[in-house]
């Protein structure tokens, strides 16, 4: 069963059945029957059950009578809310944090996504350690001959989760360092990093498949993809780049998750391109965006958004009679562009839009080669775009335009004796 408390207090972008959708989907992403969905509205939070008695009582009746084993509140639960409505409808209750949790930890695959996982689980975890089980009460002996009270089974699980955190925040640094090692060699050969963001299920894995020819998993599915990918593509003017697909976002995402996975997030601080894959056929998609904006503020992206991210407005095949708004609203802003990831309308012009984006930052240089290095005038020619040339007796003259990560290739051949 999937409940939505709609507090009344609470007004925001999105109605109250797209949140209950949007519950019964992720619900539905960890491959859990859903037989009921209910929208609950509340007019204050209770402090014992969250929702009202009359609603306790309604939502037993419905659990019991579909023998319901998990029932999922689509919001925060403290611990004594969690137990009481436990005990009330005699079943496992779970609410948003710990669902995502779930969701997050059936599908990381790498290391570091495992690692990331059982951090956030962990920390969501110390903060369920109420004296709601009387197991957890028991006291046991002391160590060697020493007696006294000893130890309650809730102060011994405290402290182990506690080591266990600070032993997987080590590891998690470790990994931090490894990939700011690949960060480095990536650096020294410095392609531009085109990171692709979006609320997860807007197709970002969809729209990485056909740009690279890659086979990431992509699917119909809150959460498809958890840990991040990245592939070389080569833009239409010949530019090499590096994209790179990241984790979706969604509201309210937990804060555990938000600290958990700040390293793989770090790969959009990297970016030189940030784009926005929106799913423009979703009746929340103007408050989606709200929330993808909201997490790339909070990882220090503020000046970014401000500027504008290149929006790719997707899944314009959905919408039969919707896509031509959304065709006309994006060729008002230069950096919005509709396409269909799926049959690929439209990307042409957002692989153009990336080139566009990226001459942005390229600066003009003056530079000469030797007459004989055809290597370093060639390189030249296919990796900027030569505004002028002048040939003397001995060498070449070029007024040539080039990217920040191309300009330092050219500081590096300069250093190994390459050009002048």
């Amino acid at each position: 069963m999937v409940v939505h408390p709609a507090l009344k207090a609470e007004t925001g972008l999105r109605a109250p059945q797209s949140r209950l959708d949007e519950a019964v989907g992720l619900t539905q992403a960890i491959d859990l029957d859903v037989v009921a969905a209910e929208l609950v509205p509340v007019t204050k939070r209770r402090p014992a059950t969250l929702i009202g008695k009359g609603a306790v009582e309604r939502l037993a009746e419905i659990v019991k009578a579909n023998e319901i084993l998990v029932a999922v509140v689509d919001g925060h639960l403290s611990p004594v809310q969690q137990r009481n409505l436990e005990r009330e409808w005699a079943c496992k209750v779970i609410d948003r944090t710990g669902l995502i949790l779930e969701i997050f930890g059936a599908r990381a695959r790498t290391r570091e996504g495992t690692l990331q996982v059982e951090l956030a689980a962990l920390s969501y975890q110390r903060s369920r350690l109420v004296r709601s089980w009387t197991h957890l009460e028991r006291q046991r002996g002391g160590f060697g001959f020493l007696g006294g009270p000893g130890e309650t089974q809730i102060e011994a699980d405290r402290r182990m989760i506690g080591d266990r955190i600070v032993k997987l925040k080590r590891e998690l640094e470790e990994v931090k360092r490894t990939r700011e090692l690949h960060r480095s060699a990536r650096r020294r050969v410095p392609y531009p990093i085109i990171a692709l963001v979006g609320y997860t299920n807007a197709g970002k894995s969809t729209l990485f498949n056909r740009l690279t020819r890659s086979e990431v998993l992509a699917k119909d599915m809150l959460f498809a993809t958890l840990d991040p990918t990245m592939r070389g593509l080569k833009l239409p003017s010949g530019r090499q780049v590096i994209l790179s697909d990241t984790v979706g976002f969604i509201s309210d995402l937990p804060h555990e998750l938000v600290a958990a996975f700040r390293a793989t997030l770090e790969e959009v601080l990297e970016a030189d391109v940030v784009v926005h894959v929106r799913d423009m056929s979703h009746p929340d998609a103007e408050a989606q965006a709200s929330d993808v904006e909201q997490v790339l503020r909070e990882l220090g992206l503020s000046e970014m958004v401000d500027q504008g991210l290149v929006e790719a407005l997707n899944k314009i095949d959905l919408m039969p009679e919707g896509a031509v708004h959304v065709v006309n609203q994006a060729a008002r802003r230069p950096t919005a562009i509709a396409i269909s990831a799926l049959t690929g309308a439209g990307v042409d012009r957002l692989l153009a839009c990336f080139d566009e984006r990226l001459s942005e930052s390229r600066q003009i240089l003056d530079v000469s080669f030797d007459l004989h290095d055809g290597a370093g005038i060639a390189w030249m020619y296919r990796n900027g775009e030569v505004l002028e040339r002048r040939d003397d007796e001995t060498r070449t003259h070029l007024k040539v335009r080039l990217d920040g990560a191309n300009i330092a290739r050219y500081h590096q051949m300069q250093a190994k004796g390459g050009g002048a």
